[in-house]
Formats: structure tokens, sequence, C-alpha cells
């Protein structure tokens, strides 16, 4: 037992990223080491990186810096650098910040126990060899969401190899978890009392197609509708070309499964599209939202896209923005292209000025402004089921979401109440405001 070590965790990123850092500290904990939230106070301060893109990196290398700061302002005597920049760019790491005293990179999550020993003895610790391993997953977790909610990581890795994309060098091959794994995790979080579990993983279509031979992930959200005390299964990232009627079937007939659809679509330009490396035709996109819409009663869409990408032209741009303007996505997401080393797409020729990715961003960002305005002052009136996630500042209104708002991507219901509530707890709403993102109501006592 180490009960004079406290420890820090600073999480970047991703869902995912989340996912790991909580696994790490319920290692650590179980390990004897206390946990906090105040960097001030801590011993070993674990910065958990995004790599992802160029900004996630200088967010990553800001947080190492300031996490080093409290050598000499806090009681802080080790740095760990942990995650997609520590698996990256090592190497670099050991050069240009010598504030950092451990290295444990996506396959080295299983191995933190050893890394915060090694810096408590004053060593320096490395290790990010690829082994492949998923079986760090199955470790407790220290959940640090908001009550009631929690990210379920089904698989790791990724094999999708798009143009733009460093994940698969990153984090590996694609790999599944065992069903009976993700389900016993599923029945712990019931447990610690979550109502919903919302599956993450690079491509949550393709689960179980290495373990199994076939995508599976039909197969796995009729296990976990049966788990008593989940209320709802959220599915996050689903590629698609992989979408099979199978599971569309299993979404409409599992009654946890919320009718909520992430697509990370990323454009519609058929050349720009081949050019990425994606799969799929305009057209097999534009089936694959029609059949979702018409089999899920009120299925809430939500994609991702790219504006940039090297070659994109202005009729590539048009057609995207036609696109947006024509399936009014409930939830858009848009992204400059950012050039990454050691993906294809860094050495392509026509590369796009950072003026006009700026001016289709904004152009793009502003129609879907309009349109969720539009789709938000549709549910005025009606009545939802809302998580509750919190207070807001002035103590007035509770906020949540109902199964139309993803975590951390998506607005929020904000609410008042006649009786104070539980967070964690569902409520029924009616929505009385509706704003381009946010919604207003109150609640409604049956």
């Amino acid at each position: 037992m180490h009960k004079n070590d406290t420890i820090s965790i600073v999480s970047l990123g991703c869902a995912q990223n989340q996912v790991d850092s909580e696994i790490m500290l319920g290692i650590l904990q179980e390990a004897g080491y206390e946990i906090t939230d105040r960097k001030e106070d801590a011993d070993i301060i674990i910065v958990n990186t995004c790599g992802f893109i160029e900004s996630a990196k200088t967010e990553a290398i800001e947080a190492i810096l300031d996490a080093a700061s409290y050598k000499s302002s806090g009681r802080c005597k080790s740095v760990i650098a942990a995650g997609c920049l520590a698996q990256r760019y090592a190497e670099d790491i050991r050069k240009e910040l010598p504030e950092v005293d451990a290295i444990v990179g996506i396959s080295g999550y299983g191995k933190i126990l050893d890394a915060v020993e090694a810096c408590i003895k004053g060593n320096r610790y490395e290790f990010y060899d690829d082994t492949g391993d998923v079986s760090y997953l199955n470790k407790p977790r220290i959940l640090s969401g908001p009550d009631g909610s929690a990210y379920l990581k089904i698989s790791e890795g990724c094999d999708n190899r798009c143009a733009y994309c460093a994940i698969p060098d990153i984090r590996g091959p694609f790999r599944s978890r065992a069903k009976e794994d993700i389900i016993k995790e599923a029945k712990y979080l019931a447990a610690a009392g979550v109502k919903e579990i919302v599956l993450v993983a690079q491509d949550t279509s393709r689960y179980g197609k290495d373990l199994y031979g076939k995508p599976a992930l039909a197969e796995l959200l009729y296990a976990l509708n049966k788990i008593t005390g989940i209320t709802w299964i959220r599915i996050l990232y689903l590629y698609p070309d992989e979408i099979a009627s199978e599971l569309i079937t299993a979404m409409r007939e599992c009654e946890k499964v919320l009718p909520y659809v992430d697509l990370p679509l990323q454009h519609i330009s058929a050349d720009i599209l081949r050019a990425m490396h994606r799969r799929g035709t305009p057209e097999e996109i534009r089936a694959v939202i029609q059949k979702f819409r018409e089999e899920l009663d009120g299925c809430i869409i939500r994609t991702s896209l790219i504006v940039g990408f090297p070659g994109e032209t202005e009729t590539d741009f048009s057609e995207l923005e036609a696109f947006v303007r024509e399936t009014r996505f409930d939830r858009l997401g848009v992204f400059q292209y950012s050039p990454e080393e050691g993906t294809p797409a860094f050495h392509m020729k026509n590369q796009i000025a950072s003026s006009v990715k700026e001016d289709r961003y904004c152009r793009l960002m502003e129609l879907q402004q309009q349109i969720s305005k539009e789709n938000n002052l549709a549910r005025v009136g009606k009545t939802y089921d809302v998580l509750v996630e919190g207070v807001s500042e002035d103590g007035i209104f509770y906020y949540g979401r109902s199964y139309a708002e993803g975590p951390d991507v998506d607005g929020r219901i904000y609410f008042t109440a006649e009786e104070p509530l539980q967070i964690g707890e569902i409520v029924k709403i009616e929505i009385l405001i509706a704003e381009e993102y946010d919604l207003t109501g109150r609640q409604i006592c049956v």
C-alpha cells in the first residue's frame, strides 16, 4: 500500500481516452494510492494525451508543461505522459520534454502501476510496445463522468486506414473485446447506478468481426438489453458501410437501445470519398440514412464532416453543402482538415489554404445552426425522458439529456423542477423554449 502517495490524472481527447483514464485510476486506487482531482495536491500527475490532430497535440504539450509546473508550485514529484501522444511521439517527448518522468503509450495502460512505482523510486519508465492486448479493459474503473452515464469501450484500434487518419498507427489494428467481458462490465456499471451505457470504439459497427468471423454488434445489443438497471443503451461511431439490416432490426427490437445514430460520414463527394480512402458511395450513404429514418421511430442522426481535404474543389464543397441542406442532420460536427505526419493525405498535392478551410467551415456551421434551430423548434410542447446531469451555476435550473442528446458533443436540456432531484435519475420534461443547440423546459410530474 502507498497511502502517502497521491495521484491526479488529466484526461484529454475522446471518450475512449476517458475510459482508459478511468481504468488507470481504478488500477492505482486498487493498489492503495489516493486519488485527487487537485493537481496541487498530487505527488504524481498523469496526463493522458490525445495526438489525433495538430490542435490536440498542442493541447497535450501544454497540459504536460502545466503538470510539470506543479513540481515547483505544488508537491508534484513526477509527471507521466500517457496515451496517444506518448505512443506516437515517445522519442520526441524524451528529447524535448525532460519534465516527463515516464512515458506510457496506448499499449501500456495496464502497466501504469509499474510506471508509478518506478517514478516513486526515482527511475524513468517507458512502455509503448504494440502488444495488441486489450485485457486491461477488464480492470475496474473509477467513473469520472456525470452520475447515471458511462462509456463502455467494446474494441480497440482500427483497420479502416482512412487517408487522413493516424489512429491505426497509434492505437493499432482493430481488436474486439469478448462479448462476455463487455456484458460483465455492463453489469458492473449497472450495479454502480449507471442508467445509460454509451458504446464506443473506433468503429462500433465492425465489432466482433475479428473474434467471431462476422459483425456481432446486433447480438451484443440483444444481450445488453437484458441487463437489469440499464435504461438506455447509446451507440457511437457506426461506420456507414458496415451496417447490416440485422443491426437496424436489433436497434428497433431492443427497447433500451436509443434511436440515436452516430455516422461519421466525413464527406459526400465521390471524388473526395475515394481520395479519403473511405468505403461506400454517396448513393449508399443516402440509402443507409433513409433506412435508419424509416425503421427507427424518432431517429436522431449525428455526423461529422471534414472540409478542406486536399483537392476539395468548390464544386465538391457545394455538393457537401447541398447534402447537409437536404439531409437536415439533427447533430453535425465539422472539422477543418489537419495534415497528419505518416498519413497518405499528408503528402497529397492540392493542399487547401487555411483561409479557404475556415470559410467552408463557417459556411457549413452557419447552415447547420439554422437547421438545428428549426429541428429544436419542432420539439417545443413535447415531453421527453431526461437524465439529470447537474445544476446550472445560478442554481435555478437543472440540466440533462434526452435520448436525442449524446454526452459531451450535443446540447443540453435545462429545466425547472418543483422538488429537489437526484443527479443520475430520469425525469419527464416538457420542452418550452428552443435555441440553436440547447432547450429549456419544466418537469412534468406524473
